[in-house]
Formats: structure tokens, sequence, C-alpha cells
């Protein structure tokens, strides 16, 4: 078969061609699978002739489709698995997780509310709200190196309010620099 027998049989094949990848890709993919059906065709013709060239194109628009829908899922899988992190349903806290994490927020709370209330102002300005020692200073009118002070008075106060309570651990990771000043 020749060249040109390949291409006017293509020609003559475009319709049902585009009607056989309509039914299973979408619409902005049909143009490309046509063209990769002649393109395969052209080039098996060339290795030794096509017997039954429309039988040959028509197979080869489907199987093209079908691994174009098949690619398409694995880009979709492989986006997914990379978009969200496998971990992440072990990670979601459990309700008793959750219930916990409040309580030692509260005692946390508790803890703060018992500091002084200068001291208290300073740490809760600098370790919620984390403004500059200076713009601490300035809002509270106090030097720089009393903020500084009451923030560290802060933090051991509030170590070791919860440490009396057999709650610092829980805390450890958040007020390490609390036990260094307290065991400096």
């Amino acid at each position: 078969m020749t060249r040109s027998d390949i291409a006017d049989i293509f020609v003559s094949l475009k319709r049902d061609l585009e009607r056989v990848a309509r039914r299973i890709v979408r619409s902005g993919d049909i143009d490309d699978i046509v063209q990769e059906t002649f393109v395969r065709s052209y080039e098996a013709n060339l290795d030794r002739p096509i017997r039954h060239p429309r039988a040959f194109m028509l197979k080869t628009a489907r199987n093209l489709a079908l691994n174009h829908v098949d690619l398409s899922d694995q880009r979709l899988v492989d986006s997914l698995d990379a978009m969200v992190d496998i971990d992440f349903v072990a990670r979601t806290p459990s309700l008793e997780r959750q219930v916990e994490s409040r309580e030692r927020f509260l005692m946390f709370c508790r803890a703060v509310r018992e500091l002084p209330l200068q001291c208290r102002r300073a740490f809760i300005l600098k370790k919620v709200y984390g403004p500059s020692q200076k713009e601490i200073a300035e809002y509270l009118g106090i030097s720089e190196s009393t903020v500084e002070k009451h923030v560290a008075k802060g933090i051991l106060g509030c170590w070791t309010y919860l440490e009396a309570r057999g709650l610092a651990p829980a805390f450890a990771t958040c007020a390490q620099p609390a036990k260094a000043a307290r065991d400096g």
C-alpha cells in the first residue's frame, strides 16, 4: 500500500476515527488521537503493508484513546498523591488527643493568669501577638530590658505552675527555654 493510499484512507475515515475517540476521551483530546492514529498507521505501513487499513486505523484510534484515558487517570492519581499526604489520616488527632490538647491549653491559660499583671501583659504580647521588645516597651511604657525580664519571668512562672501540677512534660517542647533559664 502506498503512502497516498494510507493518506486517502485516513481522510475518508477521519469522521469515523473522531467518533471512535469521542466515545472514550474528552473533545479536547480527539484531534490528538486522530493525528496519532495517522502517524501510527503510516509508520506501520512502512514496516509492512497493512492488509485491512480501515480496521487497523479504527482499532488504533480506539487503543490510543483508551491509552490516553489510562494515562490521564494515572496522572490524576499521581497528582492527588502528590497533593495529599498519605500520613494525613494517621496525623489527624483523635478526639481523645483533641480533648487532651484543649485541657493542656486551659492549664496553660490558668498558668498565665497567675502571672503578675505587668509580666502577664508583656508575656502575652510577646508570645501571642509577637511584636518586638521595643514595640512592647513603648506600648507598656517600660524599658526593653524590663520587657525581656517579664517574658523570661512569664516563661519560668508558667513552667513552674505546670510542673507543680505534673503537666510540665506535656509542654516540654514549647517551654525548653524556661527549663534552661531555671537550671542555668
